[in-house]
């Protein structure tokens, strides 16, 4: 019997597996996708938040705030972008009175560096800022991640220390058992003395599995436009408007590869697979970004995209043992979610050490080598590692200077790429602005020889009918 399943590969499932990789535990993640973070975390903002926006007392507020805290050391050890490049949330009004109440909500939550300064000493650290502008909150301890790039690292290292991962499976039911559960897969049963539902959009799906107790998930659909790296960034902080009851609204932010991004918009929908874009939402994303920042070069957007939060009814995250003893649910993490990512695989260990005691590994690995980047190189480093390995001198991806030999490290590594969107999360090859119409080729040539089948049946993202792995 495995100790504990978490169902859903995203940033929670994926921290709370490593999280609980440092115990003497076996653990086992189930995703239905062929990769980790195939939802909600390959669709988001990218944002590393302070922690100013949630009600002081919430789970959101404090998980917030100690994810933020623990980032910076977990992006050093596993070798993630990550970088502390602070934010603004602007008001167009002469009443402050709402940023204020964002400040007083961040320092009660514990958040460190919040300041409210004017219009002109806005625009005078970001020139692109509109005139309309008339003051905003300052926060130097908000930053940005790579989203996918920071979930693979916790779930490369919860791999290392032992944890199983399961993927192109899906859970089909869940029965109560003596001494745990049976979690029923479309691959055979998987007996757990312990279950963590973190399967995000579906998450009321998992819970009702076992739960009496009604939990609804409504998705909440986001558009994004991601526009082509500037030599001269036309914001280097992320720019927040006074939030609503929908969300933060529009921001405008650099992201860790040198884009601008602008979105996201805030839509309840029923259908919990429409990540379709609409003109309608693309349009509210360019009028209401140019609110907050002029020059925004939304000629060269090259891709948009849309992603879905979980967002339950009670407005803060569902993170309890339900009237089953023994299932969690980490569910309606929506925004901060991906933030306070790693403080809930702590909230969540703690959780489930009441039910199953457990000690410390002695033996626990906590760091991580990443993908090489050869963009970011040196000439002499360049040199070097293609005397060690000619493959790191053939480039793919010419967008985005990636070679066969980040290329290969992502297919061999430990929970290697399968599909060329999971070769694009560990590399960046697909980013640029041919959006992979250069380097996909090579790449499914690459993954068909890995993989052992024919490069027409390598696919962009989802599942293989047959096991590949």
């Amino acid at each position: 019997m495995t100790d504990v399943v978490i169902i859903g590969a995203g940033a929670v499932g994926c921290a709370t597996a490593m999280e609980l990789s440092k115990y003497k535990l076996s653990v086992c993640v189930i995703d239905k996708e062929s990769d980790v973070c195939e939802g909600t975390t390959k669709a988001n903002s990218a944002i590393a938040h302070a922690g100013f926006d949630a009600e002081p007392g919430t789970l959101k507020a404090r998980l917030n705030v100690r994810g933020s805290e623990m980032m910076e050391e977990l992006a050093r050890k596993l070798q993630f972008a990550y970088i502390r490049n602070e934010a603004m949330v602007l008001c167009f009004d002469e009443d402050t009175s709402g940023l204020n109440v964002l400040k007083e909500r961040g320092e009660k939550n514990g958040v460190k560096g919040l300041s409210i300064i004017s219009g002109d000493e806005a625009r005078a650290i970001e020139p692109n800022l509109t005139d309309e502008v008339q003051a905003a909150l300052l926060a130097k301890t908000s930053a940005i991640v790579c989203p996918f790039e920071m979930t693979i690292a916790f779930a490369e290292n919860a791999f290392a220390n032992g944890a199983e991962f399961r993927l192109s499976t899906e859970v089909t039911g869940i029965e109560k058992v003596d001494n745990g559960f049976k979690v029923k897969t479309n691959k055979g049963d998987i007996e757990a003395k312990a279950v963590i539902n973190a399967a995000g959009v579906y998450a009321d799906k998992i819970h009702s599995m076992v739960s009496s107790t009604p939990l609804k998930i409504t998705p909440r659909k986001g558009e994004y436009m991601l526009m082509d790296k500037e030599t001269v960034p036309t914001v280097s902080r992320t720019i927040f408007q006074l939030p609503t009851k929908m969300g933060k609204g529009i921001l405008v932010t650099p992201t860790v590869h040198g884009n601008l991004l602008a979105g996201p918009t805030a839509v309840d929908i029923d259908d919990k697979e429409n990540t379709a874009t609409t003109s309608e939402g693309l349009n509210e994303v360019r009028a209401k970004g140019s609110l907050s920042v002029k020059n925004v070069p939304w000629g060269k957007v090259i891709t948009s995209f849309t992603g879905l939060r979980a967002v339950g009814e009670s407005g803060d995250f569902i993170i309890e043992e339900s009237d089953a003893e023994g299932f969690f649910d980490a569910a309606g993490i929506e925004s901060p979610g991906l933030t306070s990512a790693p403080a809930i695989g702590e909230y969540l260990a703690e959780l489930v050490s009441k039910r199953i005691p457990f000690e410390k590994k002695a033996d626990y690995i906590d760091t991580r080598q990443g993908v090489i980047h050869f963009a970011q190189l040196t000439d002499e480093q360049r040199d070097e590692l293609i005397k060690k390995d000619p493959a790191y001198g053939r480039i793919v991806c010419r967008c985005c200077t990636v070679t066969e030999g980040e290329i290969l490290d992502a297919i061999n590594r430990p929970l290697g790429a399968t599909t060329l969107d999971g070769v694009k999360r560990r590399t960046g090859a697909g980013m640029g602005r041919c959006q992979a119409g250069f380097c996909s080729p090579t790449s499914m040539v690459l993954i068909a020889k890995k993989l052992g089948i024919k490069t027409e049946d390598v696919l962009k993202n989802g599942v293989y009918e047959s096991e590949v792995r």
